[in-house]
């Protein structure tokens, strides 16, 4: 049975989770700028990949929910000329993000639990996968 909550502000409701205006903690720290240039050198070193690859996220680079951080993914196909997705706004994170590399994946949410997905990515994002990934 769901428990009855008193009807709460948005304010109250914060300062009962720790994050009330007083005080104030970013839940993100700044980052290091050794580690922003860790994830830069990371992003910009690059892989050559080819259809029957299996790849997986670089550690600190994943931008999408699937696949997961150590899921090895199949390469696909790899685009000669990257394509950009038309369907973000300038605000978007994924805005003229250059996807180059078609992987392809078991589903495992409904529709298409048990099928072989396949969703466009930029290359940069992903590095071979090994046995080690897994561990």
């Amino acid at each position: 049975m769901p428990r009855q909550h008193e009807n709460l502000s948005s304010r109250e409701l914060l300062a009962q989770i720790g994050l009330s205006e007083e005080d104030r903690t970013d839940l993100l720290d700044d980052e290091p700028l050794e580690d922003l240039r860790e994830h830069y050198q990371a992003l910009t070193r690059r892989h050559d990949f080819a259809p029957s690859d299996l790849v997986t996220w670089k550690p600190g680079l994943r931008n999408h929910r699937v696949p997961r951080y150590q899921q090895p993914v199949v390469v696909i196909e790899v685009l000669p000329e990257s394509i950009h997705d038309q369907d973000r706004e300038a605000g978007s994170t994924y805005f003229r993000e250059p996807l180059d590399l078609v992987l392809g994946l078991i589903g495992d949410e409904d529709p298409g639990r048990g099928e072989l997905v396949t969703f466009h990515f930029d290359s940069r994002r992903f590095q071979p996968w090994t046995e080690e990934h897994n561990a």
